[in-house]
C-alpha cells in the first residue's frame, strides 16, 4: 500500500509539471493569455512552486542588463539626452517582453524638467491582480533609469547608481509576470514604473504623483482612475548591486531596508520571514548604518519621497551609497551579482506576501 501510494504522488506532480510546462511553451510561442479564463484553462489553477519564479532571474542576465544601461549607446542616462532616450526604449522593449499593460498607447509619460528646458519619460507597465475581477488596490514598485550623463567629455555609467536597480526592477516584473502566466492571481495590481528625472529633483516621481493626485492615470483594464487613496505600498530599489560598502559585520551579502515603519504592523516581520523561509539568508539592515539621523536624511532622497509625503507607505531597498558614487568608476565590474541576485528574489518573495 505504501508503495501504491507514492506511486499515486509521483503521477500526480508528473502530470502537474507537464501542465505548467505546457503553460510555459505556449508563453515562449507568442501564444500570451489575456483573460483569466485562459490562465485557468489548463485546471492547474494555484497548483504551482512559488519558488519557479527564481529561474527567470540570473546572474549572468542581470550583468548583461547592467551593461546595456552603462554602454555608451546610452552615455551615462542623463534627462533629456539621447542616451537616456535610449535607455528608455530598452526598458520599454522590456516592459513590453514581460507582458505589462501600458496606461493609455503608450508606456512612456512625458514630464518637463524643474528648469523647463528638458523632457523626461517615465516608463510606467502594469501586471493586474485580475482580468476577471479587476482589482481595485494597487503595489507601485519603482526604480529610476536616469543617470548624470557625460561631463566634460567623461561618461558617468552609473552601475550602482541606478542600473543595478533597473535591473532588479526588470527581474520582479518578469517574475511576476511567469507566476501570472502559470496561474497566480494577485489582490493587488502591480504598476512598474522606471523613473526618469531623479537626478534633477526626484521630478519624475513627481510627475507620476502629480498624474495621480489628478486621477489623469487610468487602469488599463477597468478604466478606472489610479487615485491616490487605492494605493496600498510604494517601493522604490536604489542602488542595489553592490557589496562595497557593508553593514557593521563585514559580511557582504546584505540588504537595507528603509521605511518599514510605515507599513502595518502585522507584516512588519514579513522580510525576516522569507529571508529565512526562500533562503535569501541575507543581513538585512532596517536603518542606515545604524544611524537615526542618516536614516531620515537617506529614507527622503529618492524617489519615494513624494510618496511618503503624501501618507502612502513606502520602502526603499538598497545597498547603500559607495566611494564609487557618482564617479566615472561606477561599471558594471564593481557590482556583486550573485548577491544582487538573491536580493531581487528576497524583495520579489516579500513583495508576493505584501500583495
Amino acid at each position: 500500500m505504501p508503495e501504491t501510494t507514492h506511486m499515486a504522488k509521483k503521477i500526480f506532480f508528473m502530470l502537474l509539471f507537464m501542465a505548467a510546462a505546457c503553460q510555459v511553451t505556449a508563453l515562449a510561442s507568442g501564444v500570451v493569455p489575456t483573460t483569466d479564463e485562459q490562465y485557468t484553462g489548463s485546471g492547474v489553477t494555484g497548483l504551482y512552486d512559488e519558488r519557479s519564479a527564481q529561474n527567470v532571474v540570473w546572474e549572468s542576465k542581470l550583468q548583461r542588463q547592467v551593461e546595456f544601461f552603462c554602454d555608451s549607446l546610452c552615455g551615462g542616462r542623463a534627462t533629456g539626452t539621447r542616451g537616456g532616450a535610449e535607455a528608455a526604449f530598452g526598458i520599454i522593449r522590456a516592459f513590453r517582453d514581460a507582458g505589462l499593460l501600458m496606461f493609455g498607447d503608450s508606456y512612456a509619460r512625458a514630464f518637463y524638467t524643474p528648469d523647463s528646458i528638458r523632457i523626461g519619460h517615465d516608463i510606467i507597465g502594469m501586471i493586474p491582480g485580475s482580468r476577471k475581477r479587476p482589482a481595485d488596490s494597487y503595489i507601485i514598485v519603482g526604480a529610476h533609469y536616469d543617470h548624470i550623463g557625460i561631463i566634460d567629455g567623461r561618461m558617468f555609467p552609473g552601475a550602482d547608481n541606478n542600473a543595478s536597480g533597473i535591473a532588479a526592477m526588470l527581474s520582479l516584473a518578469d517574475m511576476f509576470s511567469s507566476m501570472k502566466t502559470l496561474g497566480k492571481v494577485y489582490g493587488s495590481s502591480i504598476i512598474f514604473v522606471a523613473f526618469d528625472g531623479k537626478e534633477l529633483s526626484m521630478s519624475g516621481a513627481d510627475a507620476l504623483w502629480k498624474l495621480i493626485e489628478g486621477e489623469q492615470l487610468s487602469d488599463p483594464v477597468s478604466g478606472k482612475p489610479v487615485s491616490k487613496d487605492k494605493i496600498r505600498l510604494m517601493v522604490n530599489i536604489d542602488q542595489i548591486g553592490s557589496s562595497l560598502s557593508p553593514l557593521s559585520s563585514g559580511r557582504e551579502d546584505f540588504i537595507i531596508m528603509l521605511g518599514g515603519h510605515s507599513l502595518p504592523e502585522s507584516s512588519r516581520e514579513w522580510l525576516s520571514f522569507c529571508n529565512r523561509f526562500y533562503g535569501a539568508e541575507l543581513e538585512i539592515s532596517e536603518s542606515y548604518y545604524g544611524s537615526e539621523n542618516f536614516t531620515k536624511l537617506f529614507y527622503r532622497l529618492s524617489d519615494q519621497r513624494p510618496f511618503v509625503d503624501n501618507g502612502i507607505p513606502a520602502i526603499m531597498f538598497t545597498s547603500g551609497i559607495t566611494l564609487n558614487n557618482n564617479k566615472t568608476y561606477d561599471s558594471p565590474r564593481t557590482l556583486n551579482y550573485p548577491v544582487l541576485r538573491r536580493r531581487i528574489i528576497l524583495i520579489y518573495h516579500w513583495l508576493d506576501k505584501m500583495l
